[in-house]
């Protein structure tokens, strides 16, 4: 039939839904005629099952009417009829009564029924019979585990499965039949000769049902990963295995050289999806340099693979790897290569941005020119993928700035929806808030993309960032001109937001304050009210400027703040303010409890935020238009978790006249997660006292904790306690919270000092179910805990750097001093010192030379002093790894801490 033609022989009525009374009265009439017309009962019953996997339902009176009529149709020796009637009688089963009835007629089917409906009765039977029945069933069904068919085997497997929340005791009687299944060399069904079938499909199911039986016990799955690692020959049940090894190596790492050998053999299989399961295993464990270069040599083999779907799962994973050990895909650049020109647009893009983050900045601009003779050939979908990996490249080589910064513009002034455009706004803002050198050349193209934009939200935005930044270059005038062109030409929206930008000229550039004000005034009659206001009140606020009602400098404060306020906290403090009583409202609310950044301060977070943002959506599953549903949970999860516990403190009246908290740092397990006691801390600085904070959890079944509190005892006279807030009890599973302070000395302003932790209580037996104690009295315990370790990082808050070297060169006091570490590799020990030191990256912490690398470290101690860190690391194989750092800062005692924390 012809393409143009067959559109007029559609049913037009067949994408509606059958009327629900029309399909039961003639089920009914036809399943209670004589003679039964085959043809005619699949007909009906296809329409009932449309109806029923829509979501429509029958009262219950009505499907059990049903249910019997179907059941009618077993007379029949249709096979086609019977396959489907099983199909309705196992949806009709759940809303039906009485539906037991059925039950012999099902296993008469299942013992001597054809084997086209065979597998179909068995998966029906188990879907009828209940915990009290299925004893009845058992024989058939350990039958049909060990038939020789497979359909017929994987159907009672798979069945199985059902039967598991109903009774599970009668399942694992079945043991032996399953693991029968898992291994058996089944013959022929039609001539009973021997064989071995290519799916082997049940060996799958056989073996996940087995998993189930056993996942509990660990030593179990350790011994069915042994019995079966050599039997198996269907990929998808090999996959699985693969998977439950995955499992028992991630709870204990210390197995690794015991099973490697079974993953080396899954490396070279012949399948690849087998190979591809085993290394995504390989490059998640710390196993050793030489184990990992198994898997990533098996990578690049698969890469050259003419299947799509091989190549494209082999590029994803390595884009993964790329974030955390870009260093050892290096060898695989030449496969990526050639990829790049790949008829699978997927596999191309992920080609690219995996190249782009283990790429140099040796490289940076070739990579980038032979992006740009590819991605004009590609959907917005995938340029965003793109444009999101120049992002990342952008932020981690600043130098390279100028190829990459070409490379957006070009790509702004294409074709392309909001999305696309947004995503490259987003990365040109980066650019300027990042790289200072790209600010001037990055705003004079937004001023011309602003001048045929046809997105309003844009156009604001670039606007605001023009009104923040533009005062800052050499020739303001410029993009005053650009800007006063949108108060001509556009919409109300984007008169009002140029309004604010060029007030935002004439607040900070005095040579062009007249100017401006002229442009205002022919604003000031404006025919949409927000803009006519908005220029009112600007002139307004520069004329009380001149006349010395405000200073300058208020005047600035108060448009461009050089402070900014933690948000987060400050929503989450106004919030319990709001929500309080009337009575909370006679006590202003308190500002300065409330932590406050420098620009630089803020710069360094949303750096850090940005970057672990990229590496968060990158290490989902994203699929090829490029969103990741959990990218943000993650980020936002752990702010969220840091502001309750900030806000926690705060509501500790003792604390009340300690201050803002200067630095706070991250959660530190002092206990194995299955200890009986499992304790965590957070160690807080205010200005003239240290909190140590103990968050202690009840892991066992009968005991009552009372008077549950923590000896913290420092190793220097100096740091003195003042106090312990203790918890009053502690139930089963329960968690409570302990606070220590202690007084901060005077000098040295930053110090180490180790902390030697005592869990103490009363513990009391009592009843799992009430908690109420068996004996009154109890005894007295203590629990050892972990050293807790207070470092210079504990008084120094990360900052951004604009120009790093000049900043180094500017500190007077410096100390030096060469290391040796036991570190494994390069990555490993500059994660080590940024985490140590609290100190921010500034030009990245990837490290992409496995065998030399430079890190630059800066920021601020909490008194204000700046701290700048050059470290240069080398690795060999004798030596390990061996670094010099030089430690630079406003104080000489500073520079000396920090140094010292190194070690």
């Amino acid at each position: 039939m012809s393409t143009h033609s067959y559109k007029k022989f559609e049913d037009t009525d067949a994408g509606l839904l059958p009327d629900k009374m029309t399909v039961f009265q003639d089920c009914i009439r036809a399943f209670n005629s004589s003679p039964v017309d085959a043809k005619k009962c699949r007909t009906l019953i296809a329409r009932l099952l449309r109806l029923l996997y829509s979501g429509d339902t029958f009262p219950r009176q009505e499907a059990t009417t049903l249910f019997f009529s179907i059941s009618k149709l077993f007379q029949h020796k249709n096979s086609s009829l019977r396959q489907i009637v099983y199909l309705a009688i196992k949806e009709l089963s759940s809303i039906s009564d009485d539906v037991l009835m059925v039950t012999s007629s099902i296993m008469k089917d299942v013992q001597n029924g054809d084997i086209v409906y065979k597998p179909n009765a068995i998966r029906t039977l188990t879907r009828v019979l209940d915990g009290s029945t299925v004893n009845a069933a058992e024989r058939l069904i350990k039958n049909a585990i060990v038939d020789r068919h497979p359909s017929v085997a994987s159907a009672a497997l798979v069945s199985s499965y059902h039967l598991l929340p109903v009774a599970k005791d009668v399942v694992k009687r079945w043991t032996n039949e399953t693991q029968e299944a898992v291994l058996a060399v089944k013959p022929y069904p039609q001539t009973g000769e021997g064989y071995i079938n290519d799916s082997l499909i049940s060996q799958y199911h056989a073996l996940g049902l087995l998993y189930s039986l056993r996942n509990h016990d660990k030593m179990a799955l350790r011994k069915l990963i042994q019995q079966y690692s050599k039997g198996l020959r269907n990929p998808l049940a090999i996959c699985q295995l693969i998977r439950y090894v995955n499992e028992v190596l991630q709870d204990d790492s210390s197995l690794i050289p015991a099973l490697f050998p079974l993953l080396q053999d899954w490396l070279n299989d012949r399948n690849h999806a087998v190979n591809l399961e085993a290394i995504k295993v390989v490059v998640s464990l710390p196993v050793t340099n030489e184990q990992f270069a198994a898997a990533v040599l098996r990578l690049q083999f698969l890469l050259t693979t003419p299947k799509a779907v091989t190549r494209f799962a082999a590029v994803r994973i390595l884009n993964r790897i790329s974030l955390k050990n870009p260093e050892k895909i290096v060898s695989c650049n030449t496969e990526l290569e050639s990829l790049i020109s790949d008829p699978n647009r997927s596999i191309a893009t992920y080609t690219i941005t995996t190249l782009l983050k283990t790429g140099s900045s040796d490289n940076i601009e070739r990579l980038i020119k032979v992006i740009s003779k590819f991605i004009n050939d590609i959907s917005d979908e995938f340029k965003i993928i793109i444009i999101d990996a120049v992002k990342t490249l952008s932020l981690k080589f600043p130098q390279n700035y100028q190829s990459m910064l070409t490379f957006l513009i070009d790509m702004l002034n294409d074709e392309g929806g909001f999305e696309f455009k947004n995503t490259i706004v987003e990365a040109l803002f980066d650019l300027i808030h990042f790289v200072p050198e790209s600010r001037d050349l990055a705003l004079e193209n937004l001023c011309e993309f602003i001048e045929d934009c046809e997105f309003t939200e844009l156009t604001v935005r670039i606007l605001n960032m023009l009104g923040n930044e533009g005062p800052k270059t050499a020739n303001p005038s410029l993009y005053v001109r650009h800007i006063y062109n949108r108060v001509v030409l556009e919409n109300s929206i984007i008169r009002s937001a140029a309004v604010v930008a060029l007030s935002k000229f004439a607040l900070i550039d005095a040579p062009l304050n007249n100017s401006i004000k002229i442009l205002l005034k022919r604003i000031v009659n404006d025919v949409d009210d927000e803009v006519r206001d908005r220029a009112i009140i600007s002139l307004k606020f520069l004329e009380s400027l001149e006349s010395a009602e405000i200073s300058k400098n208020v005047a600035v404060e108060l448009t461009k703040p050089t402070h900014v306020y933690d948000l987060g906290l400050l929503e989450s403090k106004l919030q319990t303010y709001i929500s309080g009583d009337a009575s909370s409202f006679a006590t202003p609310f308190d500002i300065t409890s409330v932590p406050k950044f420098t620009e630089d301060e803020y710069r360094a977070i949303e750096l850090k935020n940005k970057t672990a943002k990229l590496e968060v959506e990158t290490k989902e599953d994203i699929d090829t238009s490029g969103q990741s549903g959990s990218a943000n949970e993650s980020l936002q999860t752990a702010e969220l978790a840091k502001q309750q516990i900030l806000q926690e403190l705060s509501q500790v009246s003792e604390f009340s006249g300690y201050g803002a908290v200067l630095h706070t740092s991250s959660v530190i397990p002092l206990t194995e997660k299955e200890a009986e006691f499992v304790v965590e801390s957070v160690k807080h600085v205010f200005k003239e006292h240290i909190v140590l904070q103990f968050n202690v959890e009840n892991t066992l079944d009968d005991a009552l904790l009372e008077m549950v509190s923590v000896t913290a005892q420092p190793d220097i006279e100096e740091v003195e306690e003042e106090f312990v807030l203790s918890v009053e009890k502690l139930e089963p599973h329960g968690k409570g919270t302990v606070y220590v302070s202690f007084t901060r000395p005077e000098e040295p302003s930053v110090f180490t000092t180790t902390f030697s932790n005592t869990l103490s209580f009363t513990s009391k037996e009592c009843d799992p179910s009430t908690f109420a104690p068996f004996d009154d009295q109890g005894f007295e315990d203590e629990y050892q805990i972990e050293d807790l370790d207070i470092t210079p990082g504990d008084f120094i808050i990360p900052s951004y750097i604009g120009n790093f070297d000049l900043a180094f060169d500017e500190l007077t006091s410096e100390t030096v001093g060469t290391y040796q570490m036991d570190s494994e590799s390069l990555q490993s020990t500059v994660d080590h010192l940024i985490e140590t030191l609290s100190l921010h990256p500034v030009e990245g912490k990837d490290v992409f030379n496995e065998t030399s690398h430079t890190l630059k470290l800066f920021g601020k101690s909490i008194n204000g002093d700046r701290v700048a860190v050059l470290v240069k690391m080398v690795k060999s194989a004798k030596t390990g790894i061996t670094l010099k750092a030089t430690v630079k800062s406003d104080s000489e005692e500073i520079a000396e801490s920090v140094l010292n924390g190194i070690a």
